[in-house]
């Protein structure tokens, strides 16, 4: 059910609500019963519905944070969030959902459950950066917007309302303004029935969300504060609470399970009509595609993110119907920036509408106002500008795509598809001439002095303060100078791009960057370090390390393997990652070099990257300095205490391909099948005694693309298994 804006009266919205609506399950859910741990979720539940549009609408409670967020991943990532300070629960799993005059609804019940009064406060009602943000910090103030009200404010009334009129805001004053930055509560009562509604419009006014709440008037009352409700129990035991969520908001146009996985996926699924598991990963998939975009995960990024879009591209490869690169490549070109670079993460709706705002705060330009809800790009990251052309020249060497489909995709797309070519060329060019370490394509400096992360591992601290990434030099430029070479031909002008001749050259230039990165330590050297890491741990990890090295050992020989980074000097930063894993994905490398990676995803922690039960970790730091062991205990985002889904399906798909590889492929599908969370985004561990225990990442996504890239994985293991 959808309501008009105006307030209503309790009667109003009750016949309302008896109108034909669509009542609907789950479509997909965390934790399910036989497929996932409850003990893992530590106390998250949620439930992922379609809207009447086909849109993701997402519903989760966080017991340990007493949060209740409701995500509608439509075309302006929206959010309705509160906080619940008493126990509640999800209630019937059917919801009901509306469309009407443009808008679209979501009703689905909860119960409280604790004895006292149940206080709701903290209500967010706005976009889905708003609510990370505050689960962040713990609190949200809208310092952009008050900013900007105070601006106007000290204005002398002519100009300001001059101001006011050339901003798009749909403010006649700056009251009106300074009461969209607050939701607004009201509550109604009658004998039998009690509702709270809450509302809030966009800063410039063009958007809507509203929370509705209803209940039973004998089970309970309602009073409501400024920013408050407070519900008074009449009886004992569980009572009911209706939630209504509603949108004005423009939806997305999803794509179908038949638009998006070829024939033989479509076949291997259909010889396995009872795999729970397999059916919720494909719909988990259609709930992050449309045409318009591929949004990165529910719930945290519920937006286009170029990386995780292109990288999916790659590892789906297998089991994409061919039209979809097509979707991939089209969204990241009409998102380029003027110099070729990639967009990383758009902002949307009111995320756009703050950023724009601040834009304006910084620097007067008041064109940024007249359109606030104009899309906003990150162009910080540095791999997604080398992952495109990889993307795209699998895309025009796939000899199944008709080439007249090839022509007209240039006829639309050449013009930007040949400027990010010639960023790529620019930014590769210095090392090819020049093949010294600092040639290489470095991060930003932030102004503080940290090279910023500008490439997958984006935590502040992923590549221990490096400069130059092990994968943006290793493996992605160079698959992008490859990568010209295959799609210059299908262009009509290529004069911004190098010749054969120096191309050629620049690729077998780049071909040697990976010297650079590799570190080679003595035995002795290996148990001087790997000693001094345990040493520095609490005694119940070193107890439980100490005894997997008692099992294991200390390698006999040199221990080989390729450094995450390198520092501002062009020195390797000695810390072994999982990144090496995408060089085996996309290139043949050679048996020495194999055998080298492989080895690191064989050993076990901490000499290794391996963990019994648990999966290869994203780092280990133990041959690195003390201060780099600082840096990874302080965000442990990408740090040897978690394994990422990503890096498992990228290991997995890789040594799928390699018949030679049995044991890595076995003993890492064992590893994370027993973990229990293999298909989570991220996991991690805690210690129990001295026992490892996996559990959940405290903010790990429920449904991510790129961990939904195991569809693929499974499809190539399949085909591995000889036949009957």
């Amino acid at each position: 059910m959808a309501y008009d804006w105006r307030p209503m009266t309790l009667l109003a919205l009750l016949l309302v609500a008896q109108a034909q609506a669509a009542q609907a399950p789950p479509y997909v859910a965390f934790p399910q019963p036989g497929l996932d741990d409850p003990a893992k979720y530590q106390g998250y539940t949620t439930r992922i519905y379609r809207d009447a549009r086909g849109n993701a609408v997402q519903i989760y409670i966080d017991a340990k944070a007493g949060r209740v967020v409701h995500l509608w991943a439509d075309a302006l990532d929206e959010s309705i969030g509160f906080t619940a300070r008493d126990s509640v629960a999800f209630g019937a799993p059917e919801a009901t959902l509306g469309e009407t005059g443009g808008q679209r609804s979501l009703r689905y019940s909860l119960t409280a459950q604790g004895g006292g009064p149940l206080r709701l406060s903290h209500f967010l009602l706005g976009s889905m950066r708003v609510e990370r943000d505050f689960q962040y910090t713990g609190s949200y103030a809208p310092t952009e917007f008050n900013t900007l009200i105070a601006k106007l404010a000290r204005l002398p009334p002519t100009s300001r309302q001059r101001r006011l009129a050339l901003a798009s805001l749909g403010a006649a004053n700056v009251a009106t303004l300074r009461a969209r930055l607050e939701p607004r509560i009201t509550v109604e009562q009658t004998a039998t029935t009690w509702l709270v509604r809450v509302t809030q419009p966009s800063f410039d006014g063009k958007n809507h969300l509203t929370l509705i709440l209803s209940g039973d008037a004998r089970q309970a009352s309602v009073t409501a504060g400024r920013d408050s409700v407070t519900i008074r129990r009449r009886v004992t035991g569980p009572i009911a609470i209706d939630v209504e969520i509603d949108t004005d908001g423009p939806a997305l146009t999803p794509l179908t399970r038949e638009q998006i996985f070829n024939d033989a996926f479509r076949r291997f699924v259909a010889t396995r009509p009872a795999d729970a598991r397999l059916e919720r990963e494909i719909r988990g998939f259609e709930l992050l595609s449309s045409r318009e975009k591929f949004m990165a995960g529910l719930p945290t990024f519920a937006t286009y993110f170029g990386r995780d879009m292109l990288m999916t591209a790659l590892l789906m490869e297998p089991v994409w119907s061919d039209t979809m690169p097509e979707y991939v490549i089209a969204a990241a070109l009409r998102k380029l920036g003027p110099s070729g670079d990639v967009s990383h993460e758009e902002a949307v709706g009111r995320q756009a509408i703050r950023e724009n705002v601040a834009e304006y705060n910084r620097t007067g330009n008041l064109r940024v106002l007249a359109h606030p809800q104009t899309v906003r790009e990150n162009y910080f990251m540095v791999d997604d500008d080398f992952q495109l052309p990889a993307v795209a020249a699998r895309y025009f060497a796939n000899a199944r795509v008709p080439a007249e489909r090839k022509h007209r995709f240039v006829a639309d797309y050449g013009r930007l598809l040949a400027r990010n070519l010639a960023y790529v060329w620019r930014r590769a060019e210095p090392y090819a001439r020049a093949p010294v370490a600092t040639n290489l394509v470095g991060f930003q400096r932030d102004p503080d002095g940290w090279w910023h992360p500008g490439s997958w591992r984006d935590s502040r601290v992923g590549y221990a303060g490096g400069r130059f990434a092990f994968d943006v030099n290793v493996v992605w430029v160079p698959a992008a100078l490859r990568a010209i070479a295959v799609i210059r031909p299908w262009l009509d002008s290529a004069a911004t791009l190098p010749d054969s001749l120096a191309l050629d050259s620049a690729i077998d230039t780049w071909g040697g960057a990976i010297e650079h990165f590799a570190v080679a330590l003595a035995p002795a050297e290996v148990v001087a370090r790997v000693r001094a890491k345990l040493a520095s741990l609490p005694a119940a990890e070193r107890t439980h390390w100490d005894s997997v090295l008692a099992g294991s050992g200390f390698p006999t020989d040199t221990l080989r393997f390729l450094a995450v980074s390198l520092d501002a000097q062009g020195r390797a930063i000695p810390v072994m990652s999982t990144d090496p894993a995408m060089l085996l994905l996309l290139e043949d490398v050679p048996p020495a070099r194999e055998a080298e990676v492989l080895r690191s995803f064989m050993l076990p922690y901490p000499v290794g990257l391996f963990v019994d039960g648990l999966g290869p970790l994203a780092a280990n730091d133990a041959y690195a300095t003390p201060a780099v062991w600082a840096m990874f205990a302080r965000d442990l985002y990408h740090s040897p205490r978690v394994v990422w889904g990503r890096e498992v399906n990228v290991l997995l798909a890789a040594l799928a391909r390699r018949p030679e590889a049995r044991a890595v492929l076995a003993q890492t599908l064992d590893a994370v099948e027993r973990s229990g969370l293999r298909h989570a985004e991220l996991w991690s561990y805690v210690m129990d005694g001295s026992t490892l225990r996996p559990v959940r990442f405290g903010s790990s996504g429920d449904v991510q693309l790129w961990s939904l890239t195991d569809l693929a994985v499974q499809y190539l293991l399949n085909a591995r298994r000889p036949t009957q």
